[in-house]
């Protein structure tokens, strides 16, 4: 009897879960798109495994990334699923992947106005990325561009980018000094492409 119960319950919530992603559909969203390298990825919790050496997430997440059912993402197959850390577990695949501010932003914007409705956070961060890989034309730019507009397609409004990226960029001297020209470029052409020329851009360099 508790085993058929305990299949009982899984069934409905697995059915309350299909449904409240698929209303998301009938909803404005609220479109952050996360970008940027190993920072943004998330690495929070991430540590070399002390026998192998080999990068582990310890599982912990704290209070303020924990799931909330006003926040989506899109998926790396462009579905929009609950957002759960490791955000970006399924984009930066060749990573170890733990926490990272997405989902801490998001749960920061909700508490301070509830009333904002459902956020969808488009992940789109690879670590160890220089800012020329994100140049318009190259693979990483286009994939954003690519998954923000499909984002966009169902249905809602761009609010703002959060963009962690820069330690690459700090090895070789010539990237240093092109560094603020490439960024100032990245960003108008991104707005220009997204057609959201006001889109605000939180930056975080390191």
């Amino acid at each position: 009897m508790g085993y058929m119960l305990s299949l009982i319950l899984l069934a409905l919530l697995a059915h309350a879960t299909s449904i409240s992603c698929q209303n998301i559909l009938e909803q404005r969203l609220n479109i952050i798109i996360l970008a940027g390298q190993s920072n943004m990825a998330g690495r929070g919790g991430v540590a070399n495994h002390s026998v192998g050496g080999i990068p582990t997430w310890d599982g912990d997440v704290p209070p303020q990334c924990q799931p909330n059912p006003w926040i989506f993402k899109l998926s790396a197959d462009m579905a929009w699923v609950e957002a759960r850390e490791p955000i970006l577990a399924d984009i930066d695949v060749k990573k170890t992947n733990g926490i990272g501010p997405g989902t801490a932003f998001a749960n920061a914007v909700l508490s301070k106005d509830p009333n904002f409705g459902l956020v969808g956070l488009v992940p789109c961060a690879i670590g160890g990325t220089h800012l020329s890989q994100w140049q318009k034309g190259g693979f990483l730019y286009e994939q954003l561009v690519k998954r923000a507009q499909m984002a966009l397609r169902s249905g809602g409004a761009y609010k703002a980018m959060l963009w962690y990226q820069g330690e690459t960029d700090t090895i070789y001297k010539q990237d240093v000094e092109l560094y603020q020209g490439r960024l100032k470029r990245f960003f108008n052409d991104l707005r220009s492409d997204l057609q959201a020329p006001r889109l605000p851009i939180f930056q975080h360099s390191k």
